[in-house]
């Protein structure tokens, strides 16, 4: 007997663990493969396997929606998941709730590992606010005709290690930085960046993870803020699907 929802949620820690499992084990196995074939992780192929890292995450978002009430044929990912865009043509998403011409919900998740985290945390957080502003910008001109507000979801998982929390210097050669992000480091400041997402209404829910490579493997993670738990962006979608069950 399939689970439902209360089911599901209850077992989240569970499911998570699995899937951060999922994450370190597939990451582990494409870096064996590059090195046997001595070729890096580029381009292409570095979106495809970066995609295969989180599909722990995506199975346990699908079942989340499925056992709302969503026929699975509605629930796209992998394939058929662009969206147009506003200043774009196009926007490819992890996860899509597409029915009857209608999108309910569209979910992105992601993850970054050290050592550098300084360009990366910028290239995450601009395509985050990038990809809101014109998820948002082109359903207010209609593009996905008559669909009532979707679900924008943003799930992170983040390396737990020494230079994840170090302490970043900010540089302020004109004006003061906001308080918080003095002396924050880059797990305090994915942190602060999840919460203002949802804050400032750019994304409905937000959840952020952060597990070390060691623990990983093993499915050990950590939730750094309550509010960005995973039970919280569940009881979040499942609430927004049952509405149109």
């Amino acid at each position: 007997m399939p689970m439902n929802n209360h089911d599901i949620i209850r077992d989240l820690t569970k499911r998570s663990s699995m899937a951060v499992t999922h994450y370190w084990k597939t990451r582990q196995g494409q870096r064996d493969k590059q090195q046997q074939t001595g070729k890096a992780d580029q381009g292409l192929r570095s979106a495809v396997t970066g995609r295969a890292q989180m599909d722990g995450f995506i199975d346990l978002f699908t079942e989340l929606i499925t056992d709302s009430g969503i026929s699975s044929r509605y629930v796209f990912r992998k394939k058929a998941v662009e969206l147009p865009g506003f200043f774009r043509p196009t926007k490819e998403w992890d996860l899509l709730v597409i029915r009857e011409d209608t999108l309910l919900a569209a979910i992105e998740a992601k993850s970054q590992v050290g050592p550098s985290f300084g360009n990366n945390f910028n290239n995450r957080t601009e395509e985050a606010m990038g990809s809101a502003l014109d998820l948002w910008t082109a359903f207010r001109e209609r593009a996905y005709l008559s669909s009532p507000q979707p679900f924008l979801g943003y799930f992170f998982m983040l390396e737990d290690c020494e230079a994840s929390n170090r302490p970043v210097k900010v540089q302020e050669p004109h004006f003061k930085v906001f308080p918080e992000f003095v002396g924050a480091s880059y797990m305090r400041r994915y942190e602060i960046f999840c919460r203002k997402l949802v804050l400032e209404r750019h994304y409905t829910a937000a959840a952020f993870f952060s597990s070390t490579s060691e623990g990983g493997i093993l499915g050990r993670f950590s939730t750094p803020a309550d509010d960005l738990s995973l039970d919280r962006f569940a009881r979040v979608l499942v609430a927004h699907l049952k509405a149109y069950v």
